[in-house]
């Protein structure tokens, strides 16, 4: 295994007198100092970057070409940058409340200004999903490994520097949100595999996570403990729609009781939990009695034992599941095993504020833990029973491959991560199973085109892998089927305007017998069949925000109308088509404080621009769908 220059060494730690900093301009000297100005930085992905510490790094190697800076790390954090006059209206005034005042990375600011100087360089393995589309730097940078493999990876890259954003309860520190590589880290250098100095940037938000997360004083070489320390960063909730929310109700069918379970950040993510929740309430009967489509899946009783928890990362419906009770089998005196979090600001709010003995029984481990069967499989396997993992892809081919990470040959959307760890995973254990969810159609530039197409651009889960897809029809078993009978069950969950033609297109290839017609059952998978299914629930079981949200009441309002508005944008039509309803169709309840919060006149006129008119007809027809 490689290790790090015989010149640094890893002591001496705070407990013998190691330096604690309030200026971090000057920690970052004296780290450059330590390693004779040249750092090689393992950097956590997400939440547990240490700003303050890599921003005054980053300045250093800016100031001083002697140095050299390279930063290996993934999942950099941004606030969003409003890409239309549109954005910038909804965002800028509610940035700090949805987002966190979280400042900005300054190698991130540099990449983003192609001014990043040739002394600093900086990879990552998995991207914030799309905020790296068309950067050039970012994109020939970027390093495709599965999440188990870039411990490896970092390995290879020499680190003599970790840094962590840490927690602290008296005189003991946490890695709290990020374990997922750093205890593996700190494991090896305690074994003398590894030679690297530790420093941290204490947080006070951050949750303190004890058990495996914790550290000791005198693993720590450096601290900086700021002055005024950074606000978190949070990820807002987004409404769940109709899809989202079917998609939910099929994979809860699919969850047997007493098993192990596994779901991905977003809304599909929530409206998972929001339904296995429902069911445990025996709320779904009539639901399941309404549906429109076949239903799959034998699922339905609430949960005697419980569920164990095993994820890279936890989310808030993995923690909404464990607070309510759902999420309760223990393993090794814990009931969900995580790698890392990031989330929204409540979900911080919520673990700080838990009782210790009831936070302990959220083990924060390495994902080469969560994420694989490797070391102490027997008591893995015997512990991950019944393993259903569901993550989110963008497409699926008719034979079975799923993209998840790409959104064309090249360009990198987000990253593989851990999603193909789970479908190692399922197909190792017994009764265990990858689930793959996305809505069946997408819209963009006012067009719809199908999720279900016929082959893919890039493949991120081969065919051979195929296991179970959920849209909002239905979810198709596909492990273990011939390639005609999987074409003929991923045809049935798809949107009906679109199975003639990849119908057409699976027998011009030869792959399903010429006289296949898709039965008559399957053949009413349309939007207006989703809405009239849910739509007597929505205010009830399926709420928009079924685990809360930072959007105010008005902002609420306004989200399905920006929906429409960007969904319209770049198709005059579908633009015009918004112009209009401004006009025929009856005002919106809110729509005079809408339009004022984004900065328009309240009352319409005949000289207001465009966008505004445009605005206030999505408005009144996502009045006239809610209604």
């Amino acid at each position: 295994m490689a290790r790090a220059s015989p010149r640094m060494k890893a002591g001496p730690p705070l407990a013998e007198g190691g330096p604690r900093f309030t200026d971090a301009d000057a920690m970052a000297r004296a780290i450059f100092d330590r390693v004779g100005g040249e750092v090689r930085l393992a950097l956590p992905l997400g939440l547990g970057k240490p700003v303050t510490l890599v921003n005054a790094l980053t300045r250093a190697a800016v100031d001083d070409p002697g140095l050299k800076l390279s930063i290996f790390t993934a999942l950099t954090l941004r606030r969003p940058s409003p890409g239309s006059d549109m954005e910038r209206r909804f965002l800028e005034p509610a940035m700090d409340r949805l987002f966190g005042r979280y400042p900005a990375l300054l190698y991130a600011e540099l990449i983003e200004g192609d001014g990043l100087p040739e002394n600093i360089e900086v990879s990552e393995f998995f991207f914030q999903a799309g905020t790296w589309l068309g950067n050039n730097y970012a994109q020939r940078q970027y390093i495709s490994a599965n999440y188990t493999h870039a411990r490896d990876v970092l390995i290879a890259q020499r680190p003599n520097v970790l840094a962590q954003l840490l927690a602290r309860e008296g005189d003991r520190f946490s890695l709290s949100c990020n374990t997922d590589i750093s205890a593996d880290l700190f494991e090896l250098r305690r074994k003398g595999e590894m030679d690297f100095i530790a420093v941290g940037e204490v947080n006070e938000a951050l949750p303190f996570m004890p058990g495996p997360a914790e550290l000791t004083p005198e693993a720590v070489q450096m601290l900086l403990e700021p002055a005024e320390p950074f606000e978190l960063f949070s990820v807002p909730r987004r409404p769940v729609s109709d899809s989202q929310h079917a998609i939910g109700l099929h994979v809860s069918r699919l969850v047997p009781d007493g098993g192990t379970l596994q779901i991905g950040i977003g809304a599909i993510g929530d409206a998972v939990a929001n339904a296995l929740l429902a069911r445990d309430r025996v709320a779904l009967g009539p639901l399941w009695d309404a549906a429109p489509m076949p239903l799959t899946g034998s699922e339905t009783k609430p949960f005697d034992t419980g569920l164990y928890g095993v994820t890279e990362m936890l989310v808030g419906g993995m923690l909404a599941l464990f607070e309510q009770g759902v999420i309760r089998r223990e393993v090794d005196g814990a009931t969900i095993h995580a790698g890392f979090f990031v989330d929204a600001r409540d979900m911080y709010e919520r673990l700080r504020a838990m009782p210790t003995g009831q936070r302990a029984k959220i083990a924060m481990m390495p994902v080469s833990f969560t994420n694989a069967l490797y070391g102490d499989e027997a008591a893995k396997r015997a512990a991950r029973c019944h393993a259903r993992f569901v993550n989110g892809c963008m497409q699926v081919s008719l034979l079975g491959d799923a993209m998840s990470d790409a959104a064309k040959p090249g360009e990198v959307v987000s990253g593989v991560g851990g999603q193909f760890n789970f479908f190692e995973q399922a197909f190792a254990l017994e009764d265990g199973h990858a689930i793959l969810t996305l809505p069946a159609t997408r819209h963009s530039k006012g067009k719809v085109t199908s999720n279900l197409v016929w082959q893919l651009a890039v493949t991120t889960v081969p065919r051979h892998m195929r296991d179970i897809v959920v849209t909002e029809y239905g979810a198709a078993h596909l492990r273990g089927q011939t390639d005609e009978e999987v074409i003929k069950r991923l045809l049935a969950i798809a949107d009906s305007r679109f199975q003639d033609g990849l119908l057409e297109e699976a027998k011009t290839a030869g792959k399903i017998d010429a006289d296949y017609e898709i039965p008559a059952a399957q053949r009413h998978n349309t939007p207006e069949a989703i809405a009239r299914w849910l739509g007597a629930f929505r205010e009830t079981v399926l709420p928009d925000f079924p685990l809360g949200t930072d959007f105010d009441a008005v902002e609420k309002q306004l989200l399905p109308a920006l929906s429409a508005l960007g969904n319209a944008a770049g198709n005059a039509r579908a633009l015009l088509a918004l112009v209009g309803a401004s006009v025929t169709q009856p005002p919106h309840p809110a729509e005079g404080e809408a339009m004022e919060r984004m900065g328009f006149e309240p009352a319409p006129r005949l000289t207001e621009p465009l966008q505004a008119r445009a605005l206030r007809g999505a408005l009144r027809i996502s009045r006239r769908h809610s209604g």
